[in-house]
Parts: structure tokens; sequence; C-alpha cells
């Protein structure tokens, strides 16, 4: 594996006191441990794919995969209308909120969100979902304006995606990037709440709905 952060030949040493929290769709809370690899897997995998009774794609998929496919691989940040269309999909979609830790007003991945990365990509190359399109969305809490941590959740939801794509090969067109800055938080009654600080992953379209 390459790892591109500093110090992270050390981080074997302490990860098992500072394991990063897990906040699954449907709000369970797992702390003070790396979220597994089977966690991640189950909570990715759609419960079945459906078709129509002459096994073709209906309208709406057809839609759906073509604006899937206009969206992957960009390098570029989504435009506004492209976040809120792949919000649309994700929100019916398989997925899982990871807390990944960065450094302080930084988009560095801190050493101890290594071990739930680690993890999200042995799920993501699993032969259960490898091949799949998965949508990495990098949300904050809402401390600081809404320009500044839209950048911000940008920046990090990319750092995320060059780490799979470095360590884990997955090929930058199965890694959909976006940020969402403070709009969407996870705890709504407390926006500066540290769960809202995190990223999420979507399973946007499996291997076998591609068509591939």
């Amino acid at each position: 594996m390459i790892y591109q952060y500093s110090g992270i030949r050390g981080f074997l040493s302490t990860v098992v006191s500072c394991g990063a929290a897990l906040f699954i769709a449907c709000g369970l809370a797992i702390a003070a441990e790396p979220v597994s690899e089977r966690q991640i897997l189950r909570a990715l995998t759609p419960k079945s794919l459906t078709r129509n009774l002459s096994g073709s794609r209906t309208p709406q998929e057809i839609q759906r995969q073509t604006f899937i496919t206009s969206v992957r691989g960009k390098t570029r940040s989504l435009s506004l209308d492209e976040r809120a269309e792949v919000a649309a999909i994700a929100r019916e979609r398989p997925s899982i909120d990871l807390e990944i830790y960065f450094d302080y007003n930084s988009a560095e991945i801190a050493n101890k969100a290594v071990p739930d990365l680690m993890n999200l990509g042995r799920a993501l190359t699993n032969p259960a979902l490898q091949g799949g399109v998965f949508l990495l969305s990098g949300h904050t809490d809402a401390k600081g304006g809404q320009e500044y941590n839209q950048s911000l959740s940008e920046r990090r939801s990319q750092s995320v995606k060059t780490f799979l794509m470095q360590n884990f090969r997955i090929p930058g067109e199965n890694l959909v990037a976006a940020g969402y800055g403070k709009e969407q938080p996870k705890n709504q009654a407390n926006p500066f709440a540290p769960e809202n600080r995190r990223v999420q992953v979507t399973n946007l379209q499996t291997k076998q709905e591609a068509g591939n």
C-alpha cells in the first residue's frame, strides 16, 4: 500500500485508542473503534436490484445512469445543480457516514482516520462492491461561513478520493467527490455537533446496474 500522508508509519501503535466514530444512516453510533470492512460492506450493499418484467431499464434508471456517467471522473467541483441531483439520487441508495478526522482547518487526513479509510478501501475493492460508482460527500459543522465550509468540504472529500485511488488503485471515474459544506447537518438539533463533520459514502451504482 502507498501512504501519502505524514506520520502514517507511526499510526499502528496508536489507532487502538483513537479509532474514529461511525454514524450509520439509521442513527446507530459505534464509537472508539475503527469501522470494520464487514460493517461497510453491509451498509453499502443494495438489498436487491430491481428490474421490470422485460428486464430492460426504466426511463428513470436510464436518466439516472446518464447523469451518473456525466459526473464520473470529474476533476472540477460539481456545480450546484449537479450536487443537488446527485444528493437526490443518494437519498435512495445505500450509504454509510464515516467521521473522518482531518487536521484542524485543513483537508489533510489525520493519522487516526487511516484505519477507517483502510477498511473503506478494502470494502470498495471487495468483489461484492468492486466496479461500482461511489459518491464521497464531504460535510462540515456550522462553524464558519458558508463559502469557507463549502470549499473545505470539497477539498476533504477530494482528499478521501485521492487516498482511495493511491492506496487501493480504485479508478477515479468510480469515485465522485462532492462537498456540501454545512447544508446537510446530520444532527439538526445541534449544527455544531462533531457528528456533522463527516464523509458520507454512497453506492450510486453497482457494476451490474452500470451494465459492466
